[in-house]
């Protein structure tokens, strides 16, 4: 995938049909940790209610066309994260099936860890976690700088894997 074609885009209300066709897609949300779209109208409701309030929840795009979706979570905004580490932010994200392996979300986030930085200039650490099957992504944190940090077990946290779940959990540290 030419580099040229790959932006990163606050999202918008006429990405709706692009966002149902992958975020309804159950091969993608298997491996995060939120629920499918079923509906167009999940769909609007999730950009209107999640992506529009929040300046770091973008859109992956190909030529303009929104095919995932990166998102940055930090204290000072209004959701809920983990208030330990002050001076960090989550980091997750997620593409279309069709677009896996092509090293797109690798340069989605080499695209997106210096705005951030320049966004947050308190942060020293960027925290992403991934589901431990999803060895794809465990390779892209890596090729971007990620270290692995730990392995985590939720119990019962995400019910749409069971009874528990294990994270794996990479950072990215500037100090």
């Amino acid at each position: 995938m030419e580099s040229s074609r790959i932006s990163l885009r606050q999202f918008r209300l006429t990405d709706v049909d692009d966002i149902l066709l992958w975020a309804g897609d159950k091969r993608v949300t298997s491996t995060i940790r939120w629920n499918t779209l079923t509906t167009k109208e999940e769909a609007l409701s999730f950009i209107k209610e999640v992506c529009i309030p929040q300046p770091w929840h973008v859109s992956i795009c190909i030529d303009d066309r929104s095919i995932g979706f990166l998102w940055v979570l930090h204290p000072a905004m209004p959701v809920d994260f983990p208030k330990e580490d002050i001076e960090a932010v989550e980091l997750g994200y997620a593409i279309a099936v069709e677009y896996w392996g092509q090293g797109i979300a690798t340069k989605a986030l080499k695209m997106a860890i210096p705005r951030m930085f320049n966004d947050f200039p308190q942060i020293v650490k960027i925290i992403a976690c991934a589901i431990s099957k999803n060895k794809a992504s465990h390779r892209v944190l890596e090729k971007v700088g990620f270290h692995y940090e730990r392995t985590v077990t939720l119990q019962g946290e995400f019910k749409k894997y069971g009874d528990k779940v294990d994270l794996v959990v990479y950072n990215f540290t500037i100090i």
